[in-house]
Order: structure tokens, then C-alpha cells, then sequence
């Protein structure tokens, strides 16, 4: 069982041939709402891989809220856990796809009242999960207290640090993995890449897009290579990555499996469009794997 706290968002895409310059007004060539936040995103990508998957966060008493509680629903997420709030209205990213990339405005709404109390409610569940998964789309002070908590309950700890901007350094002793991308880890860690990477042994990841991930295994450093297709829509590939990791690791795979397993994933999400819309179930990964076992 793996649990995932974090923001649940709706996000309002914008696909456009034209990026505007300041001050200047262009037609874009389709606008669409779709479920996304980088919580929710890694918990969809877990569940579709076969994880039993709770998630815990917030959505506002509005229609946005209820459709995104459905869907986490749909995919088979646990949403017990997952509070409705009067206070602000459920979160919204603004994201503007121009030539295969994307640009992201995040609104928080309901994801920065996530607190201890929403942690505390969860416990039990937490207790009993193989891992859980946090993002930083929430208040620095609530994954602060989820981290204590899960070191003192003794569950392992996946945490993509996105927004780099929300990371604290004191945390590193208290999680199991860390997957920064390369501008992610440029802002946290300051310094020599590789001589970061020795210094946390197993447990630094570093994605590096279409060119796959890397790490450093205590005696040399691992290359895990990409695998290329085509893109249509970048927005959730590093979100795939990290609940394909979260499944693979705590399915018995190998860190060098895992991170292999997850780059299948995240290729194959980009295939599709919106933050969700590609993300692969298991058989989908195995299929590209060509029968292989991991």
C-alpha cells in the first residue's frame, strides 16, 4: 500500500502555436480542463500501475472539488482522506503548452490548508503503507510533521521536491528517496553534480527528461537511460516517474529496476495529451519492455 499526500489541482490548459510577448493579446488553439496536481498526478500513476493507493490532501466545496474527488475515485484511489474545505477553493494550475513544452502557474486554494490535522487523521493508514509519496504543492510545516511522522512509524519516504524554492535541506536525513530534475537539483544542492550524488548514496535521483535518470549506488554512478517517443504533452512525465518508482521499489524491484521501470513510464505518458492522460497501466509498461523481466 503506498499513500501520497500532497495537492490536488484542476488544471486549465492553453495549447498555443503563438507565445505571447508582454502586454501582447494572441489566440491560442484549445483550452481544456483537466485533473492534475503533483499529489494527485503521482497517486493516478501508482494506482494505474496497480498500487493500493490512498491519497490524503484538500479540494474546496465547489465543482472543480467534487469532479477531481471523482475522479480519484475512478482510478481506484482511496479518497477517505481527502477533506472538503469552505476556506478556499479547490487548487488550479494555469499551464501553457507552447512547442511540445509547458509553463506552469500554480494557485494553491485548498492544498495550503492541508495540516497536521489532515496528517493526523491519516495515521493509521500511514502506519500500514510501504511508502508514502510528498511533493512540496503544500505547506512546508505539514511535510515537515508527515516526515517526523513517518520516521517515527518507520515507513520510508519518496519525496519529489517540486517547488525547489519549498525545500529544506534538514529533511534529507529523514527521507528514503529524493527526485529532484536537473534545474530542481541545481537549486538545492549547490555545487559539484557528482560529488552531490556521492554524498547521498541511493538515495539522490536525478531525472534528466528524455535522457533518463541517474544516481550514485555507493561505489560507482548509475546512467538509466531514457527511452525516446514522441511527445505531445510533457506536463505529467515527472509525475509518472515518481509514482511508477514508489510502485517498482515497493514491489521487490532493484533501484537501478525501478528507476528503469519508471523511465518506461514516463515515456510513455508524453504520448498523450493532459497531466494524466498518458499515464500507463502496468501492462502498457511491460508491453514496451517487450516481455522482459525487470
Amino acid at each position: 500500500m503506498i499513500t501520497v499526500v500532497g495537492s490536488i489541482n484542476m488544471d486549465l490548459v492553453v495549447d498555443t502555436t503563438i507565445f505571447p510577448k508582454q502586454g501582447e493579446t494572441v489566440l491560442g488553439n484549445r483550452f481544456e480542463t483537466v485533473p492534475g496536481g503533483k499529489g494527485a498526478n503521482q497517486a493516478v500513476a501508482a494506482a494505474r500501475l496497480g498500487a493500493d493507493l490512498h491519497m490524503v490532501g484538500a479540494v474546496g466545496e465547489d465543482g472543480f472539488g467534487q469532479e477531481l474527488t471523482n475522479n480519484l475515485k475512478a482510478e481506484g484511489i482511496h479518497t477517505q482522506y481527502v477533506s472538503t474545505t469552505t476556506k478556499a477553493a479547490t487548487g488550479i494550475a494555469n499551464i501553457l503548452l507552447y512547442q511540445n513544452d509547458n509553463r506552469i502557474i500554480v494557485v494553491p486554494g485548498a492544498n495550503g490548508l492541508v495540516t497536521s490535522t489532515e496528517i493526523d487523521a491519516a495515521k493509521e493508514i500511514i502506519e500500514q503503507s510501504e511508502m508514502v509519496i510528498l511533493q512540496l504543492e503544500i505547506p512546508a510545516k505539514t511535510v515537515q510533521y508527515t516526515l517526523n511522522l513517518c520516521k517515527e512509524l518507520g515507513v520510508p519516504v519518496l519525496l519529489n521536491p517540486a517547488p525547489s524554492e519549498n525545500f529544506d535541506a534538514s529533511w534529507m536525513e529523514l527521507i528514503s528517496y529524493i527526485t529532484p530534475n536537473e534545474t530542481e537539483c541545481a537549486d538545492i544542492f549547490s555545487g559539484d553534480l557528482e560529488k552531490t550524488l556521492e554524498k547521498y548514496p541511493n538515495k539522490l535521483i536525478v531525472t534528466l527528461g528524455s535522457n533518463g535518470a541517474r544516481y550514485f549506488d555507493g561505489k560507482e554512478h548509475i546512467f538509466v537511460e531514457g527511452f525516446k517517443t514522441q511527445a505531445v504533452d510533457t506536463t505529467g512525465a515527472g509525475d509518472t516517474f515518481n509514482g511508477a518508482l514508489a510502485y517498482a521499489v515497493t514491489s521487490g524491484q532493484s533501484l537501478k529496476e525501478a528507476v528503469r521501470f519508471a523511465n518506461i513510464a514516463a515515456s510513455l505518458s508524453v504520448e498523450k495529451f493532459g497531466a494524466q492522460g498518458g499515464m500507463p497501466t502496468l501492462q502498457m509498461v511491460e508491453s514496451r519492455l517487450g516481455g522482459q523481466s525487470l
